[in-house]
């Protein structure tokens, strides 16, 4: 059989987008949009809206089998008798104008059934249309209501996040009805008062002991500096002093350390702006000549960068890390390397040195206090173990991040991310 010839291509029309390749930015823009917040005022919208859906479709239900059934026991049952009948019809277009009884009376049976079934289809559609205004309605109507019943949360959450900026003098202070949410927030109030006054305790403590460890150690060095000026003193006596005055200054340095690590555990209130690279540079210059008696190249590139903090502890996070760096390298050809670099939204403090190798395992270990790599503790002439911990601290402190990650051949590279 022959086989008819295929119809003429015609050309594609043109698209109204030129040919650009794969287009996934409005996808994943309605992902985004799809992907809504699953908010409590959401959940509770969508609760009390789909409950009144469902009872109203439960009533709907009920009232059509009840209209239904009052309109077939209110129809009478009546039946045509006799003969040579004419039939004129309104609503019933297909009943004979004549025919027999017994046709008649069944075309009458099947016209009130079917002017039963469309009152009964009529009365459902516009039921349901009624039912979903409402439902529109409802669900508005929800919304309205749980946020208002939800706005002392808001105002709770909102207190609360006051406070997670160090701003423990806010409270709430919620009105109204004696409700389960305003014995939510009364019991918020007494927790900050209770965190206010340990804060203030804390305070208060860290100001005396700044007094009372540092005197009687800057007597302790004073005089052990006077003895040690003495020309008469025996060559014993002078060891002596020396072994003092260095017990004496690792004192000094661990409870300065321990001071500032009790300050930084709190939030900077007061920021200003600071240039990072400023601040490394300071830190490289202070650890100069240490690095210098060791052997170790200070080296790196300082991009200018300000940050919002605090200027003095921002320079002793950069001081610890390159003195550990130098610190903790290798006997010959070490170098230490700092930099600072610009990033969207942040600026970022990078210390690279050469060094002894530090298992991944260990590296978390390094930011407690007092702990060293494999274990070792006191006994070091390196530092008083609070280096790491003080600036993991200060970092925290600025809303930054600091992460440590072993190089190849040994040492580490710290990287601190501080927000601009």
């Amino acid at each position: 059989m022959a086989t008819a010839p295929p119809p003429p291509t015609m050309p594609a029309p043109a698209s109204p987008h030129p040919a650009r390749g794969p287009l996934p930015d409005p996808p994943r823009r309605i992902g985004r949009l799809i992907r809504l917040r699953p908010t409590i005022r959401m959940r509770l919208t969508l609760l009390y809206g789909g409950m009144f859906l469902m009872a109203g479709v439960v009533l709907l239900a009920i009232i059509c089998v009840l209209a239904a059934d009052t309109l077939k026991q209110a129809t009478p049952d009546f039946r045509v008798v006799g003969s040579n009948l004419k039939i004129t019809n309104v609503n019933c277009p297909a009943l004979p104008t004549s025919g027999t009884v017994n046709e008649i009376n069944a075309a009458i049976s099947s016209c009130v059934r079917d002017q039963h079934a469309l009152a009964l289809g009529q009365f459902l559609n516009r039921s349901l249309l009624t039912l979903l205004g409402l439902a529109i309605v409802a669900f508005a109507f929800g919304y309205a209501m749980a946020g208002r019943v939800l706005s002392p949360l808001g105002r709770i959450t909102r207190t609360a996040q006051r406070v997670a900026g160090s701003d423990l003098h806010r409270r709430i202070e919620l009105g109204g009805p004696d409700d389960e949410l305003k014995e939510l927030a009364d019991t918020f109030d007494e927790m900050l008062d209770r965190l206010d006054r340990a804060f203030e305790s804390q305070r208060r403590f860290v100001s005396n002991a700044s007094h009372e460890l540092r005197t009687p150690l800057a007597i302790n060095r004073t005089l052990l500096e006077v003895q040690l000026a003495d020309p008469e003193a025996s060559p014993e006596v002078q060891q002596l002093g020396r072994t003092l005055l260095a017990t004496n200054e690792r004192s000094e340095q661990l409870v300065e350390g321990l001071l500032l690590l009790a300050r930084s555990e709190n939030k900077i209130v007061d920021r200003r702006p600071v240039d990072l690279a400023e601040v490394a540079s300071q830190a490289v210059d202070q650890t100069r000549q240490e690095a210098q008696s060791k052997g170790v190249e200070l080296r790196g590139v300082r991009q200018q960068v300000f940050v919002q903090g605090n200027g003095v502890l921002l320079e002793r996070i950069a001081l610890n890390l390159v003195q550990n760096a130098v610190r903790y390298n290798v006997a010959e050809g070490g170098w230490v390397e700092v930099r600072t670099e610009p990033q969207p939204g942040c600026a970022v403090l990078v210390v690279s040195n050469t060094g002894p190798v530090v298992p991944a395992y260990e590296v978390e270990n390094l930011f407690e206090p007092f702990r060293r790599l494999r274990t070792e503790r006191t006994g070091s002439d390196k530092g008083v173990g609070l280096g790491l911990s003080i600036v993991r601290s200060v970092v925290r402190a600025h809303d930054g991040t600091i992460t440590a990650e072993p190089r190849e051949g040994g040492g580490l590279d710290m990287r601190v991310v501080l927000p601009g």
